[in-house]
């Protein structure tokens, strides 16, 4: 009976070491990032470079697409005079078409910043972040994002500007890690059905 009870709680922890995760990186550029009260929206930029965070990508080239929209402004202003604004995620979409890597679709999940730096030199460069959340493949999951615009030389923001790069972090699980759980939950099974036969 003593093993029993003690299968059963590791039966129980085993789920908690499904969460285990790694985090994958989407290396992206180009594309037109357009802003206004109503929110902001990237099209056209392209994914290439795809691999572990913080490391080189292991996959280059034209890996898919990037795509986002946000909710409206709800603070600051666009062009960054009055310092850093935020937009709200109701609304928002953010989606990834990989080709020859993972596809991502979600929202934002917490206010996004568009934020001005002013350079040494007088320019300006504007860096879009936020938290995102979705699917990957077939799991759920969340990252962040970091969007940094193509220097603006001494003007503002004025409502359209290109993309220099990006990255984005997703959150994913290790695949070993569902694998030893699927094994400890089968073997367990195997201890239970033994007992029961014993009965």
């Amino acid at each position: 009976m003593r093993r029993v009870i003690l299968m059963a709680v590791l039966a129980l922890a085993l789920p908690l070491a499904a969460f285990a995760t790694s985090q994958v990186d989407y290396r992206d550029s180009g594309g037109t990032l357009v802003g206004t009260s109503s929110g902001m929206s990237l099209t056209g930029a392209m994914i290439e470079g795809y691999g572990p965070a913080g490391s080189p990508p292991t996959k280059q080239g034209n890996l898919g697409t990037l795509s986002f929209t946000t909710g409206t402004l709800l603070s600051g202003s666009l062009d960054g005079k009055t310092g850093i604004a935020t937009f709200a995620n109701a609304g928002s979409s953010f989606t990834i078409t990989g080709t020859g890597v993972p596809s991502f679709t979600g929202t934002f999940d917490g206010p996004v910043t568009w934020s001005m730096i002013t350079l040494h030199n007088g320019t300006h460069n504007y860096t879009l972040t936020g938290t995102v959340s979705g699917t990957l493949g077939n799991f759920a999951t969340a990252g962040s994002t970091v969007q940094l615009t193509i220097n603006t030389g001494h003007g503002f923001f004025n409502g359209s500007t290109l993309i220099s790069s990006g990255d984005t972090n997703v959150l994913v699980p290790e695949p070993g890690t569902l694998g030893l759980l699927g094994t400890g939950l089968v073997g367990i099974a195997g201890l239970v059905r033994r007992k029961l036969k014993m009965s």
